[in-house]
């Protein structure tokens, strides 16, 4: 569905305002966008992971959501949706719900909520090939808790389980790449996207996402300015950084095809996109200039591997 601005603004809003999210917080807008891009005749079902965005939503009796909306435990968020559908399924067969009524069953977690503990029940849903949506909300680290690394991290970030030092300079492990092993799975749909500029490559990836039938995955870079650390209101031009220096790059596979939806004209240096935030800061100072050189690197073989399969 092509993005257009003035209509997406003209559209009711399903996530609503006062919610508990930090200031700057990413988050807000991923759910924002994300049920812009489910029709306006359709209904949704959103079933959340634990984690920031679940304590700061929906509290009851308050919520910030006008559709039905289940939390989960941190590791089922894909099971209970699984289940979700497979009753509107049987409901459908006995003349519950009328036949035509379009329920989209959505889920949306963290990292934490989708990386790690939820990994299991969200290769389940997508071997079983449920007709839902997940969207990943990727901070890259478990920011509810106190921004403990989980392994969206990328290697050498600072956080409170790995903490930069005289003996250490952060995380040692690059990050798991998550969007890879969904393809791997077979989904029909799978992206990659971030929030910058008009939210086109947004809305354009989650609407094919909700609207191709099976399990399909939207894997989202949220910057978090608390456990980045940046200033609340960089959030665009982390994201640009982001996907400038290939860090996150964007793209999407529909049914294999591997298709690159933003190729930077001047590719920027790695650096350009760690200088700018506090969890990177140690590998700048003298004696840690290897990191720089080896975040580089790496960045360069996952993206010459991405160009290889989109060409």
């Amino acid at each position: 569905m092509a993005y257009n601005l003035k209509n997406e603004m003209n559209k009711e809003e399903r996530f609503h305002s006062g919610h508990r999210l930090c200031a700057g917080c990413a988050a807000g807008i991923v759910c924002r966008a994300m049920m812009r891009a489910v029709e306006p005749e359709d209904r949704a079902v959103i079933c959340n992971a634990t984690g920031c965005l679940e304590v700061s939503s929906f509290q009851y009796p308050y919520t910030a959501w006008e559709d039905s909306y289940i939390h989960t435990a941190f590791e089922n968020a894909s099971a209970t949706a699984s289940g979700v559908e497979a009753a509107y399924n049987i409901m459908k067969k006995k003349g519950k719900i009328a036949a035509d009524e379009n329920v989209k069953i959505l889920v949306i977690g963290g990292d934490g909520g989708t990386y790690d503990i939820g990994f299991q029940s969200l290769s389940g849903a997508l071997e079983r090939g449920h007709d839902l949506t997940y969207f990943c909300y990727d901070n890259n680290a478990y920011m509810n808790t106190g921004t403990q690394r989980s392994s969206a991290t990328p290697r050498f970030t600072n956080a409170t389980t790995t903490p930069s030092g005289t003996e250490s300079v952060g995380k040692k492990q690059n990050q798991k790449d998550l969007t890879q092993i969904v393809v791997m799975h077979a989904s029909p749909y799978v992206a990659q996207t971030t929030m910058f500029g008009n939210m086109k490559d947004f809305h354009e990836k989650a609407h094919r996402a909700i609207y191709t039938k099976g399990a399909t995955f939207v894997n989202v870079l949220t910057p978090c300015p608390r456990g980045w650390g940046y200033p609340a209101d960089e959030l665009t031009e982390i994201c640009k950084l982001a996907i400038d220096t290939c860090v996150w790059p964007l793209y999407e596979v529909v049914e294999g095809e591997y298709r690159l939806t933003y190729e930077p004209k001047k590719k920027l240096p790695v650096e350009e996109f760690m200088r700018r935030q506090t969890r990177f800061k140690h590998c700048f100072a003298k004696g840690n200039e290897w990191t720089l050189e080896a975040a580089q690197e790496y960045v360069d073989k996952k993206w010459e591997e991405l160009l290889a399969k989109c060409k």
